[in-house]
C-alpha cells in the first residue's frame, strides 16, 4: 500500500471520512438504529457479527468509494476481519480507494476538572505495530470536554499529543479528537480555549510532523481555520456529535476546509430490512449530502 498516495488522498481528497468504529459499548445502539433489536442476538460474538455485516454492506455500497469517501475509521475487530474476501483495510484501499484508519482508544475515564480523559492504553505499541502491518494509515482516539475549564482542556490536549507522538513513532498518522459536548452552556468558551491549546501543541511538534484533528462543529463558523491552515495539520475533520445529519451538514458547510467524519449521521436512515437497492439508494443519498457539505466550505 502506498503511504504517499494515501497521505495525498487525505490531504487533498475531495470528500469526507466515514466513521465505522462503533465500539462494544455503542454497538447495541447502532444496531438498534439499524433495525436490529437486542433480542436478535444472544452473545457479544453474534452482536459483532451483525455490526460487521452492517459495515460490510456500507463498504460495498456503490457510492462508498474514494470519489466521495476519502477515509474510513475502523474498530479493531473490523481491522482483523474481511470484507469481500480481503482483509478490511486492504479491501478499502485496493477496491474502494478509501484510506483505512483504526480507533485505538479504550474509552473514557470518569469526568474530572470538566473533562473525560482517555483510559490508559498499555497495549498501544503492540496494536500500532499490528495496524501498520495490516495496512492501516492512521489512528483515531477520542476524549471529551464537558466544560470551559482552562486546566482541564490543557490536560486533555496534552494527553492527546503525548499519545499522538507514540502513534507517530510507528509511522501512523494520529487523528487527535478532543470532542466538545454539544449540549454544554459554555461551548463557545470551551472552543476558544481548545483552539489556543491545540495551536500551542501543534507549534511544539517537530518540523515536518503531521497530525489530523477531529473536532466538534464550532459555535463560531471558521473558528478553527487557523488549525486548517497549520503546517502540522494534514486535515481537520468534524464529528457530528449528536447533531442530526441536516444540522451537522448545515454547520459543516459554514466551515471552510473542514470535512466530515460522521458516524451516527452516516448510518441514519439505514435499515437491515432494506433491500440492497433500497439500502444502496439510502447510503448513496447520505454520502452525497455529507460530501456536498464537506466541500461547500
Amino acid at each position: 500500500m502506498s503511504h504517499t498516495a494515501q497521505a495525498e488522498k487525505i490531504r487533498a481528497g475531495n470528500g469526507f471520512v466515514a466513521a465505522l468504529d462503533q465500539s462494544g459499548g455503542s454497538t447495541p445502539k447502532a444496531l438498534a438504529q439499524y433495525g436490529v433489536p437486542e433480542s436478535a442476538y444472544s452473545s457479544e460474538a453474534e452482536m459483532f457479527d451483525m455490526i460487521h455485516a452492517m459495515r460490510t454492506r456500507i463498504a460495498q455500497a456503490p457510492d462508498f468509494s474514494g470519489d466521495k469517501v476519502i477515509g474510513a475509521i475502523l474498530f479493531e475487530m473490523t481491522m482483523d476481519r474481511e470484507i469481500g474476501g480481503k482483509p478490511s483495510p486492504v479491501y478499502l484501499w485496493e477496491e474502494r480507494k478509501v484510506v483505512p484508519f483504526l480507533k485505538v482508544d479504550k474509552g473514557l475515564e470518569e469526568e474530572a476538572d470538566g473533562v473525560r480523559l482517555m483510559k490508559p492504553m498499555p497495549d498501544l505499541d503492540t496494536l500500532c505495530a499490528r495496524a501498520a502491518k495490516a495496512g492501516i494509515f492512521g489512528t483515531k482516539m477520542r476524549s471529551v470536554i464537558d466544560a470551559a475549564s482552562p486546566s482541564g482542556i490543557e490536560t486533555i490536549v496534552a494527553q492527546q499529543f503525548e499519545v499522538g507522538r507514540q502513534i507517530l513513532s510507528h509511522g501512523l498518522i494520529p487523528i487527535i479528537e478532543p470532542e466538545v459536548t454539544i449540549s454544554i452552556a459554555d461551548k463557545a468558551e470551551a472552543e476558544d480555549l481548545l483552539l489556543k491549546a491545540l495551536q500551542r501543541h501543534l507549534d511544539a511538534l517537530p518540523e515536518g510532523t503531521e497530525v489530523m484533528l477531529k473536532l466538534t462543529l464550532p459555535e463560531t463558523a471558521n473558528l478553527y481555520k487557523p488549525l486548517v491552515d497549520h503546517p502540522a495539520v494534514m486535515r481537520v475533520v468534524a464529528l457530528s456529535g449528536g447533531y442530526s445529519r441536516d444540522e451537522a451538514n448545515r454547520r459543516l458547510a459554514q466551515n471552510t476546509g473542514i470535512v466530515a467524519s460522521f458516524s451516527r449521521a452516516l448510518t441514519e436512515g439505514l435499515s437491515a430490512d432494506q433491500s440492497d437497492a433500497e439500502f444502496n439508494d439510502a447510503i448513496g443519498a447520505t454520502i452525497d449530502s455529507i460530501h456536498a457539505a464537506s466541500v461547500a466550505g
